[in-house]
């Protein structure tokens, strides 16, 4: 799957200057950027499979906690992260917004995590 940002962008003309009580056309570009940017978590068949396999069960609320977790890796460069939720550890492929496996506490004993560049603890 490829991801695509199209930026469109509308001439400046430093001249022209909004009448006093008309608003700006645009907002802040970092502000807009992210918005194009952001999309929903997926995960690998390998961490459908995993949560599956070890039940465990993520509603909305998780959902968007992991999403959240994902833009502030983003935002702070993290491209492979560990994800700490509750009882959980998740491994994402942030660059690629994909939850890449999940175990829960029982499976993170013992369990050694390479490949990581940074990691998250997620809070309720």
């Amino acid at each position: 799957m490829t991801n695509r940002i199209d930026i469109f962008s509308t001439p400046v003309h430093p001249a022209h200057r909004p009448a006093p009580g008309q608003s700006k056309v645009a907002g802040d570009f970092a502000a807009a950027l992210r918005a194009a940017q952001k999309k929903d978590v997926s995960f690998s068949a390998h961490a459908l499979e995993r949560l599956r396999q070890r039940e465990i069960a993520l509603g909305v609320k998780e959902l968007d906690r992991i999403s959240e977790a994902m833009d502030r890796l983003r935002l702070k460069g993290g491209s492979a992260s560990l994800l700490l939720y509750g009882d959980m550890a998740l491994v994402a492929s942030v660059r690629n917004n994909t939850i890449i496996t999940a175990m829960d506490r029982s499976q993170m004993r013992d369990h050694v995590f390479t490949g990581i560049d940074s990691a998250v603890i997620i809070r309720d």
